[in-house]
């Protein structure tokens, strides 16, 4: 019978290691969650527009004066990309570093649920992380409707699925610039209905979708302008979204899309979806059908509470009953590892960040995970065969045995981290082979490279 200390630490947490106390109770651990509030160490939007401007204003200049000089650009350009790897070096840190990890574990899945990308440069890459910083950790414990709005109306999304130049075909700026072919542009509407809210298998229509993203029309972003909402760019209402009417007054408004995104976040196809993905992420990739349903039942008896639905998923039997049926993802690995090593987020602040790259996030494409970088708005698959593939064991195993060691001091005795990143739970094959390693670097590999260490 697997404890609730090892079940809290390696099913919900990032992992056990030396010196971790792991929680002896729910309570305990749903406590925990207040530690990954948004804090001093947060990237805010903006500190991103600030160097943005400052940046924008170099390369002017720069070109004024002829262009001769391209230095003051090139050390902007530096400036925005240390920006970047110090809020990545900051969210790798918070993970790896104090008690179990749960809420570090939600700030990762709800980033992904939201998902968005770094894109091709430093300030996308920054703005992706403030995403996290400003939508998901100030509401992990609130309302799902108030994350949700807070994630659809970032910046980041607003720019990630091109809502930005999402026009009304009626609309003022569309009318006054015929020949621009200003138009409609439904990815953000339709990330919003099928993957952030109801699901793609709810009951909505291709109208729904097209009236929603008219009706979102006007929610837009430019680094130069706090506005978030342009009513030129806005389709003449009103618009009727899964029955309900919005955007009545002429123009519409922000109202009406914080109206349109509290209604979505409440519906009852969205607590069965938020339920299954949640038990999917953490229980297993074909999850129980009882636990689907009492997480939805909550979910719609609170209006999308979060904490209630957490305080369910941490006392649920069914995380014992399914131990290890699910594979960690390459991020959720390499925390664990640095965990089980005794890496803490003093050590992952102090890394230069060519090393951070080198060593750290670099290796995770390797395995498959290439950080900020999800091959699509649905994020990163949970299935076990998207992991646990010839190639990205291999690459487990090999950052494991040649960059791992690099950020740790001597390697520990291969018996005692066993007993420290996997207690008791360890079976009896690796508990057997472990001591027969000849080397620590060996054990290392052992440990981390078995099935034990790779389930959660």
């Amino acid at each position: 019978m697997v404890g609730y200390s090892e079940i809290s630490a390696i099913r919900l947490g990032y992992g056990l290691g030396p010196g971790i106390t792991a929680p002896a109770s729910a309570a305990e651990l749903i406590a925990e969650i207040a530690a990954s509030a948004p804090d001093s160490r947060s990237i805010s939007m903006e500190q991103i527009e600030a160097l943005r401007l400052e940046y924008v204003d170099i390369v002017r200049k720069t070109r004024e004066s002829g262009g001769a000089d391209r230095s003051a650009i090139q050390a902007a350009r530096k400036k925005s990309t240390l920006m970047a790897r110090v809020a990545d070096q900051t969210r790798l840190a918070r993970a790896v570093g104090g008690g179990v990890g749960f809420g570090e574990r939600l700030v990762q899945f709800w980033a992904d649920h939201f998902t968005v990308t770094g894109g091709s440069n430093a300030f996308n890459a920054a703005m992706a992380s403030a995403l996290v910083e400003e939508a998901i950790r100030p509401h992990l414990t609130g309302s799902f409707a108030d994350m949700m709005y807070a994630a659809e109306t970032h910046p980041r999304m607003l720019t990630y699925l091109n809502q930005v130049r999402s026009f009304g075909p009626h609309s003022v700026a569309a009318r006054k610039r015929p020949d621009k072919n200003l138009g409609l542009n439904e990815n953000l509407a339709r990330e919003m209905i099928e993957l952030h809210s109801l699901g793609v298998d709810a009951d909505y229509t291709q109208k729904d979708v097209r009236q929603l993203a008219k009706l979102l029309t006007g929610l837009t972003y430019n680094f130069r302008d706090q506005r978030r909402f342009r009513p030129t760019m806005a389709e003449p209402g009103p618009e009727t979204v899964l029955g309900h009417s919005y955007g009545v007054s002429r123009w519409g408004s922000i109202r009406d899309v914080r109206a349109v995104i509290e209604d979505l976040a409440r519906h009852p196809a969205t607590a069965n979806h938020i339920a299954r993905k949640l038990a999917v992420h953490f229980v297993a990739d074909d999850p129980p059908q009882n636990l689907v349903e009492r997480l939805a039942v909550i979910f719609r008896e609170t209006e999308g509470n979060l904490s209630a639905l957490y305080d369910e998923l941490a006392r649920a039997p069914e995380l014992t009953g399914h131990f290890r049926a699910k594979v960690r993802q390459p991020f959720d690995f390499v925390v664990a590892a640095l965990r089980a090593v005794g890496v803490g987020h003093d050590e992952i602040m102090a890394l230069p960040p060519q090393q951070l790259i080198a060593r750290v996030i670099r290796p995770m494409t390797a395995m498959g995970q290439k950080w900020q970088m999800p091959r699509g708005p649905d994020g990163w698959p949970e299935a076990a065969e998207a992991w646990a593939t010839p190639q990205g064991l291999a690459a487990r195993i090999d950052w494991s045995t040649r960059q791992l060691p690099k950020l740790v001091g001597p390697l520990p005795d291969p018996r005692k981290m066993l007993q420290d990143c996997l207690a008791d739970t360890a079976s009896e094959p690796l508990a057997w082979a472990v001591p027969k390693a000849e080397t620590a670097l060996e054990g290392l590999g052992v440990v981390l490279g078995s099935a034990d260490f790779n389930r959660r």
